[in-house]
């Protein structure tokens, strides 16, 4: 098992108001989200309890589990993502955005080469949209990082 913490009140609201006052949002609603990010979820099954979101089954591939719990866990109302079965993502890295960083800041500090941004902006898509657009407590992939 796996369990992947977020800021609850930082990720992209579903409903097109505050996160602040967002609560988690059900199951039905996240997968058209993933959906619409054109991630598949073939073989995903998703819960809602609470602000926690359970994660289960096996996804075509690792690196698609894995943005499946950032697409699901940066959004807000969500604190958790917990994982079921976690092989696939055993070996995942996850950095959360604090004020001041950049996609250059982080590739250097998880992959020794702040030159190397691409790569993260790369393992985000399409939750990222531009290497710009990253806010604090956002959660991101690391591919072949360091925690």
């Amino acid at each position: 098992m796996g369990l992947w913490n977020f800021v609850k009140d930082a990720g992209k609201s579903l409903f097109g108001g505050k996160a602040e006052a967002a609560e988690a949002p059900k199951e039905d609603v996240l997968k058209s989200e993933l959906k619409g990010l054109g991630l598949n979820t073939d073989g995903i099954d998703l819960k809602v309890d609470g602000d926690k979101v359970v994660v289960s089954g096996k996804a075509v591939d690792a690196a698609t589990k894995e943005k499946i719990i950032l697409a699901v866990g940066n959004v807000g109302g969500v604190s958790h993502v917990e994982t079921e079965q976690d092989d696939d993502t055993k070996d995942a890295v996850f950095h959360t955005v604090v004020k001041g960083d950049t996609l250059s800041a982080i590739a250097k500090k998880t992959l020794g080469d702040a030159s190397r941004y691409p790569e993260i902006f790369e393992a985000n898509k399409p939750m990222l949209t531009h290497p710009d657009k990253i806010y604090p407590g956002q959660v991101l992939r690391i591919p072949g990082g360091k925690a």
